[in-house]
């Protein structure tokens, strides 16, 4: 066994929203594939990977951890940890294109990584909504993975996002989340259906709706939600006689007596709430909340907060079995009502 010059092939990337230690074992496979580190080549120590690259202990045991269950590391007591076997080799290298980091976004991450298994590579990166720094990605990115999985949400440019998009091999293309007119060819994709979604939800919610005369969409201008949530939304009030309105600013709108509103974004739930404590109404009887997307802590207040919700362990696992399976079938995911006290 010899120590191998590994600093040179080993690196993290601190603008990835990868965690680190499968950065890290995703760096030593394909310094591996590249024929840089070569069987029995012994490995830094924890310590001086540790230090070397600026990362916790704990990140490096939990990288070397995975690549002993792959079976490429092995360790010694008192000699260190050396490469057992390169045989293994990593034939799908996916890029999760995120348009932002959130609560939801995690659940899809963590159940892609789960149905997809540990002989694949993943790395996440976020875009922050932002449609230059999403071309530029892709342009720069392109030829390094096997797939790419990309949520589709820009604030700006985002007619033109198809012809970005069109630039990637189809048989390496899985949209999530949301259909993007314009993108050609034999491609994969698991989708919420945003317009018919919301509207049979609140037709679920109708009993409880019931109660009151006016509903309202919290829906903020320049958000990158689809129009297809306002058009949803719209058809089901005049189908069912309700008043309705689509509000841009929560901060300015009136709230009253016999109003249930339907919140996109978490800190427009917030100052919803806040709001309407502050005019001592009775949330649930005098005034309805529905809010968008599922999570722990809207179980939680205020007895339960009534959600309308997308199944976001499913599209992760499906996107996975997609390109496990090397299929190119486009698939509506579940969407689920459930109601609470706030409603």
């Amino acid at each position: 066994m010899k120590l191998t010059e590994s600093y040179k092939y080993i690196s993290i990337d601190e603008y990835s929203a990868t965690p680190k230690y499968i950065q890290l074992t995703n760096s030593i496979l394909s310094a591996i594939e590249g024929g840089h580190i070569h069987k029995d080549d012994i490995l830094p120590s924890i310590c001086d990977i540790s230090n070397e690259l600026e990362i916790s202990r704990d990140t490096v045991e939990k990288a070397y951890k995975n690549l002993k269950n792959i079976g490429v590391l092995t360790s010694i007591p008192g000699r260190g940890f050396y490469i057992l076997d390169t045989a293994f080799r990593q034939t799908l290298k996916v890029c999760l294109l995120f348009n932002k980091l959130s609560v939801y976004k995690k659940i899809v991450y963590d159940s892609f990584l789960a149905a997809l298994g540990e002989g694949a590579a993943t790395d996440l990166f976020i875009y922050n909504n932002d449609y230059t720094i999403f071309k530029n990605f892709l342009e720069d990115k392109r030829d390094r993975y096997s797939h790419f999985v990309i949520i589709p949400h820009f604030i700006e440019g985002k007619d033109h996002a198809y012809e970005a998009i069109n630039t990637i091999p189809k048989q390496k293309l899985i949209i999530l989340d949301k259909r993007i007119p314009g993108i050609t060819g034999d491609y994969a994709g698991v989708y919420e259906d945003f317009e018919n979604d919301i509207y049979r939800a609140l037709e679920q919610a109708c009993p409880s709706l019931s109660k009151y005369h006016t509903l309202k969409l919290i829906f903020p201008a320049n958000s990158y939600y689809p129009k297809e949530i306002v058009k949803g939304f719209s058809r089901f009030c005049q189908h069912y006689a309700f008043a309705y309105h689509v509000v841009s600013n929560i901060y300015e709108e009136s709230i009253n007596e016999g109003e249930a509103y339907i919140n996109l974004l978490e800190d427009d739930l917030v100052i919803l709430i806040e709001r309407i404590q502050l005019l001592n109404l009775k949330i649930g009887e005098q005034v309805g909340i529905i809010s968008y997307n599922e999570a722990p802590i809207k179980r939680v207040i205020l007895n339960g907060i009534t959600t309308i919700s997308t199944d976001f362990a499913r599209m992760g696992n499906l996107a996975a079995n997609l390109i496990r399976e090397n299929a190119r079938e486009h698939i509506d995911v579940p969407f689920h009502l459930t109601l609470r006290d706030s409603l």
